[in-house]
């Protein structure tokens, strides 16, 4: 009796990109979500997926929660948030019962879930998976590299914040692209002053130019910042595009900037 045909799903991607922070709240789900939205507004069909399983925070960004997965010939389809079928989500939060269900495995168990995200989700034919990862440098991280490794990914994208506590932190995860062969895209410097919904003047409340100067000291690309915005926080709240309903918002500038500046950076690397 012939073996089963193993589907290689990731085979067809033709970029991909892992967003990594060195510590928790920088906002990288946010930027993992607004990159995506931004691809898609660029014409770009887009996968994300979200392997931060104990903190899947992706489907409450679009506003998917309580979707279901379902299984065809291929493998599992992903969640998709628009009719044209441009924005694939798979996330952990779509296999647990309830949305307040916690998460508490150890890690083999979370490499084995990770493992099969990358081999049995159907992406169908996208033109990028962007790779939502928990923080820090931990087995999870690792499990998606070693998985990744041999189709060649584009690289990663750091989020950081402007603070010299943030910074450091990015400095480690660069450490940790280096020394697991991932080409490090940019460095995206989140939450880059506060933007005033009454008069749109931008404040620096955590200083600024944390994570450009850390760029420059290490040789990668910084991609832009992005700044701490009332509006694109009640959009991503309400399961909302930013696009759609803050047209006005300057955050919204700001994240078309950072999304142009990926593409033209990632279509430069060898």
């Amino acid at each position: 009796m012939a073996a089963p045909t193993v589907i290689d799903h990731l085979s067809t991607v033709r970029h991909v990109i892992l967003v990594l922070s060195g510590k928790g709240g920088v906002g990288k789900s946010t930027v993992a979500t607004q990159l995506t939205l931004g691809l898609r507004a660029e014409g770009k069909k887009v996968g994300l997926l979200d392997v931060d399983l104990c903190g899947p925070s992706i489907p409450r960004m679009f506003n998917v929660e309580g979707n279901e997965i379902h299984q065809c010939p291929e493998g599992w389809l992903p969640v998709y948030v628009d009719k044209e079928q441009k924005i694939g989500i798979m996330s952990i939060a779509f296999l647990l019962n309830n949305r307040d269900d916690a998460v508490v495995w150890r890690g083999p168990k979370k490499n084995a879930m990770i493992k099969q995200f990358l081999s049995d989700v159907y992406w169908h034919d996208v033109d990028y998976l962007i790779i939502d990862t928990p923080p820090g440098t931990s087995d999870e991280h690792i499990s998606v590299m070693e998985a990744l490794k041999k189709y060649n990914p584009d690289g990663a994208v750091l989020v950081t914040t402007p603070q010299a506590v943030a910074v450091g932190d990015v400095r480690r995860e660069l450490t940790f692209c280096r020394k697991t062969g991932i080409p490090v895209i940019g460095i995206i410097e989140n939450m880059s002053g506060y933007v005033c919904p009454h008069c749109a003047e931008c404040t620096n409340i955590f200083s600024k130019g944390g994570g450009e100067s850390l760029a420059k000291q290490s040789g990668v690309p910084f991609l832009g910042t992005i700044p701490l915005d009332p509006q694109l926080t009640a959009s991503l709240d309400q399961g909302k595009n930013i696009a759609d309903v803050y047209k006005d918002s300057p955050s919204l500038g700001a994240i078309q900037g950072v999304v142009k500046k990926l593409m033209k950076v990632d279509e430069c690397l060898p």
